[in-house]
């Protein structure tokens, strides 16, 4: 069964984008396209979910989403550097007027004392130039994190559909 809040919080993702017209794009990495699984759990999705990227792999976000091999070898995959990248990656290949990125340590292994399992970085853009980013730190298992993060990037996204005027 689904988890009701990712459920509403797609949905109410859904009705904010379908009032304006817009479309959304995703660039999802830890998450693994949790997020866009939501979303296309929701009936009539495909009028405003134009697309979603699964860059798990560093080549991956390279070459599907333009990422900068210098912002990978100094920042990292996990960093607010990439994140915002790839949220500009997102709408840059895409039709999308609004995007969010995803991208952290969902553990159990990988992290570090630097960058610890449950750190994820997100990142939200637009086709104004809006473009802001997060750092969290989820406790919890895998499942955990990457449900947290799920949540956390559409409610970012949810905010960012009723603030903007494109």
């Amino acid at each position: 069964m689904a988890d009701v809040e990712l459920l509403d919080l797609s949905t109410a993702l859904g009705l904010a984008l379908q009032r304006r017209g817009w479309q959304l794009a995703l660039a999802e990495s830890c998450t693994g396209g949790l997020v866009a699984a939501a979303i296309t759990d929701i009936a009539g999705s495909s009028a405003w979910f134009d697309r979603g990227f699964v860059t798990y792999s560093n080549l991956a976000k390279q070459q599907m989403l333009g990422v900068n091999t210098g912002t990978l070898v100094h920042h990292g995959a996990v960093s607010a550097e990439t994140a915002l990248e790839m949220a500009s990656g997102a709408l840059v290949n895409s039709t999308a007027h609004i995007s969010a990125a995803i991208t952290g340590i969902a553990g159990p292994g990988g992290g570090s004392e630097h960058k610890p399992v449950g750190m994820v970085c997100f990142a939200w853009a637009s086709r104004d130039g809006h473009l802001e980013s997060q750092t969290m730190q989820f406790a919890g298992d895998r499942a955990a994190v990457r449900l947290q993060s799920a949540k956390t990037a559409l409610a970012g996204l949810l905010r960012l559909s009723l603030a903007l005027d494109l």
